[in-house]
């Protein structure tokens, strides 16, 4: 009687090598780690072999387990092959996706109800977070896309912007400028602090929060002033020469090597939509 091994079981192994420990693998194939534990030793039970060993706390291949992941990621990608000609460009599996708050606002809406009316089954799964930490997740392929801010210049960024002041404009007037600012880690909080600094203009920190919409209710009803970029939109933006001048951030598209054709479609349309972000519409004009 012929052998026949999971394919999903197979997908976890490759996973486990990958991410190197098992957590690492539960964030890639969105499975607990017992599951996947499970899944190991099911599939030792069925060749009759070990695969890993353990060196401290270190999962290292046997030799064994050196051959069957060669042969385990031809047929992984030989099964993939056979879903993407089937079903065209079909999405196997879940599209991970990364944003900074301020793409996340301003965004997601958009481009999930693109994704639904491309791919009806898709499923997306989206992670909100710091440029920095997007960054490794995307290195340790726990995500497949991420937008987020890098500094002046990024030769590789789609876009550049100017950061701007918000906030209600008598506030620049006072003594001690009020400041709203995300926590840290935060560009623009960074970028804040240093030209007041530099302009020897004396300030307190009257909000500090990881939430963008709490800073943006902050600046709306007058408590304090801020700086981010026009996708900070529907509040007042400061002019003049109140306040000392702000660098310029970069917009940041990123992507892994390897991606299915649809998530290179969604990764074209994200660049499309921030690259014509308030551009107006001819046909509106």
């Amino acid at each position: 009687m012929a052998l026949n091994l999971p394919i999903d079981v197979l997908r976890s192994f490759v996973a486990v090598v990958d991410g190197g420990s098992m957590l690492r693998a539960s964030e890639r194939v969105f499975l607990s780690q017992p599951a996947i534990s499970l899944q190991i030793k099911r599939l030792e039970e069925l060749l009759q072999i070990r695969l890993f060993r353990r060196e401290g706390r270190r999962l290292v291949l046997t030799t064994q387990g050196d051959d069957v992941l060669v042969l385990a990621r031809e047929m992984l990608a030989l099964n993939d092959s056979i879903v993407a000609t089937l079903t065209g460009d079909a999405l196997a599996g879940p599209v991970r996706i990364g944003f900074v708050q301020d793409f996340a606002e301003t965004l997601l809406q958009g481009l999930l109800a693109q994704l639904v009316a491309l791919h009806p089954d898709a499923r997306l799964e989206v992670r909100v977070g710091g440029t920095p930490q997007l960054l490794d997740l995307l290195d340790s392929d726990r995500l497949d896309i991420i937008l987020g801010m890098g500094v002046a210049g990024d030769l590789t960024a789609i876009r550049e912007e100017p950061m701007r002041w918000f906030g209600n404009a008598g506030l620049p007037a006072r003594e001690t400028i009020p400041l709203a600012v995300l926590e840290r880690p935060c560009r623009f909080r960074d970028a804040a602090i240093a030209a007041l600094d530099a302009a020897g203009r004396p300030y307190q920190l009257v909000v500090e929060t990881p939430s963008l919409s709490v800073l943006r209710a902050a600046v709306r009803s007058g408590v304090g002033i801020t700086c981010r970029t026009d996708l900070f939109e529907g509040l007042p933006e400061i002019t003049g020469q109140v306040l000392p001048t702000l660098p310029s951030v970069s917009y940041v598209l990123r992507r892994r090597d390897r991606l299915a054709p649809a998530v290179l479609h969604l990764y074209d349309l994200i660049e499309e939509r921030v690259r014509s972000m308030g551009v107006p519409d001819p046909e509106l004009a």
